[in-house]
C-alpha cells in the first residue's frame, strides 16, 4: 500500500486532519459545524503502482475509471471504494479514460499508440484500435456514443466506429500534438487544445440536452464551490480531477486515488 499524506479541511478559521491512508472516502457533512460534525470513512487498497493520469466517472456516478503509468485501467465502486477490475493489455502508458454515454463501454488511450474499448460489466477488451503513429494523450466518446475521437502526439484526431472499431475519418494539418479532445454537445464539432474541428456528420437522431456542470471544482490547491472550501496539501494536489455532484475524485502521482463527498445541501454560502 502506498501512504499519500494527511487531509486538511480548512473553513471558516477551522481546520482538521485525517490520517494518511492509500485511499480516502471522505464525508464533508457540513461548514458551520465542522468542528463538531465531522464524518470520515477511510480505507486502504491495493492500486496503481504508477502515476494515475486521468480518472473519469461512469454516467450514473456509481464507477471511477482511472488511467495509469503501469500501463492499466481500474474500474472503481464509488459508494464503497473497492476495486471492481482490472483493464490490462496495453503496452505502454495510459493516458486517458472515458464512459460512453450509456455507461457500458470504457475507451482508453495509450502511449502504445492504441486506444482500447473495454465491456464495463466484464471488463473485457471489446476491441483494439490501431491507427496512430504516436503517443494516444486524448479519448472522447460522441453524445450518442457512435463515436470514439481520438488525439495523438502524432498531430492528427481520429474518429472511429464505436460498433466495428474501424476508423471513420483521420483528421490531420495540426500544428502540434493534440492533447485534448471532447464533442460538442451536438456532435456537430470537436474541440481541442489546436482549436475546433467542424464535423461532416449528419444530425443527430436524438436531442442532447446541456449537461449539468458540476457545482464542485478544483482550483490551485483547493475544491471550491463559489467559495475556498477543501484546501489540499501538497501531497493530495492531484495530476488529474473528476466530479459527479458532490463527490470529487482525485488521481495522485503516488497511484493512489482519493474520493471526497461533500453534502452541500448542508453548506451554508
Amino acid at each position: 500500500a502506498i501512504q499519500i499524506g494527511w487531509l486538511l479541511f480548512a473553513a471558516a478559521g477551522r481546520r482538521r486532519v485525517l490520517p494518511p491512508a492509500t485511499l480516502v472516502i471522505a464525508t464533508i457533512p457540513t461548514i458551520s459545524k465542522v468542528g463538531d460534525n465531522w464524518d470520515a470513512c477511510r480505507s486502504t487498497l491495493e492500486g496503481h503502482s504508477g502515476r494515475v493520469n486521468a480518472v473519469a466517472f461512469s454516467p450514473d456516478g456509481q464507477l471511477v475509471a482511472s488511467a495509469s503509468s503501469d500501463g492499466t485501467v481500474r474500474l472503481w465502486e464509488t459508494a464503497t471504494g473497492s476495486c471492481h477490475s482490472t483493464l490490462e493489455g496495453h503496452s505502454g502508458w495510459v493516458n486517458a479514460v472515458a464512459f460512453s454515454p450509456d455507461g457500458q463501454l470504457v475507451a482508453s488511450a495509450s502511449s502504445d499508440g492504441t486506444l482500447r474499448l473495454w465491456e464495463t460489466a466484464t471488463g473485457s477488451c471489446h476491441s483494439t484500435l490501431e491507427g496512430h503513429s504516436g503517443w494516444v494523450n486524448a479519448v472522447a466518446f460522441s453524445p450518442d456514443g457512435q463515436l470514439v475521437a481520438s488525439a495523438s502526439s502524432n498531430r492528427t484526431v481520429q474518429l472511429w466506429e464505436t460498433a466495428t472499431g474501424s476508423c471513420h475519418s483521420t483528421l490531420e494539418g495540426h500544428s502540434g500534438s493534440v492533447d485534448a479532445v471532447a464533442f460538442s454537445l451536438d456532435g456537430q464539432y470537436l474541440q481541442t487544445n489546436r482549436g475546433h474541428i467542424p464535423l461532416s456528420l449528419p444530425p443527430p437522431s436524438i436531442s442532447f440536452q446541456d449537461k449539468e456542470l458540476p457545482a464542485l471544482f478544483i482550483k490551485d490547491q483547493w475544491v471550491a464551490l463559489r467559495q475556498q472550501l477543501l484546501w489540499l496539501p501538497p501531497e493530495y494536489r492531484p495530476t488529474c480531477t473528476a466530479v459527479h455532484r458532490d463527490v470529487i475524485c482525485l488521481g495522485h502521482s503516488s497511484g493512489s486515488i482519493t474520493f471526497v463527498k461533500i453534502y452541500l445541501e448542508s453548506i451554508s454560502l
